[in-house]
């Protein structure tokens, strides 16, 4: 799916040829290990993803943590940092070669001044982003690692072999030995 398809299914409309969106879309490719978005940069970029993988992270006290992976057909961004414009607490680092498409934050907010189909289009995308967020919050206080672990493998099967074991065990927010020990249970 193209990021042209991916507008045309959230707001029901037929748009033929990327010149037809109300903003810039431009293709980039980034390889595995390359950082998108690093710690401390102000986000200027949206990102859909046409092919690979990404991490979100961000520091804690004596660690980094994973917040999030994005994977096709999704969009990211650190997205207080787009909605701010100020550095971000967050990076977002390739997993695997990848194949996107972005858009400017200069280019959306002046869609935003003359299209009321841009704004219809980032209120739902931001509602979506903000669901996705309160269901991580409401998972990681009421669900068990090994339960998030097998929504995740049920949800995302097709990409767990390409995430190593410790970035996993990162984003479920226990050791790669707990997850080797979910892993095998599973498994038998």
């Amino acid at each position: 799916m193209s990021f042209r398809e991916f507008y045309n299914s959230v707001l029901g409309t037929a748009l033929t040829t990327n010149d037809a969106l109300p903003f810039v879309v431009e293709k980039v490719h980034f390889k595995k290990g390359e950082l998108i978005t690093p710690y401390g940069k102000v986000e200027d970029m949206v990102y859909f993803m046409n092919a690979g993988i990404v991490e979100m992270s961000i520091k804690s006290y004596m660690t980094e943590k994973i917040i999030d992976f994005f994977f096709k057909n999704e969009l990211f961004c650190g997205l207080t940092s787009f909605l701010t414009q100020l550095p971000t607490d967050v990076q977002i680092v390739a997993l695997m070669d990848c194949e996107m498409e972005m858009i400017a934050h200069s280019s959306l907010m002046s869609a935003y001044e003359t299209s009321l189909e841009t704004n219809k289009f980032g209120r739902i995308i931001t509602e979506q982003g903000y669901i996705r967020k309160s269901n991580r919050e409401k998972d990681f206080l009421t669900k068990t690692a090994e339960e998030r672990y097998e929504e995740m493998f049920e949800s995302r099967s097709q990409y767990i072999s390409n995430i190593p074991v410790n970035k996993i065990a990162k984003y479920l927010g226990i050791h790669p030995e707990s997850l080797s020990r979910i892993r095998k249970k599973m498994s038998s």
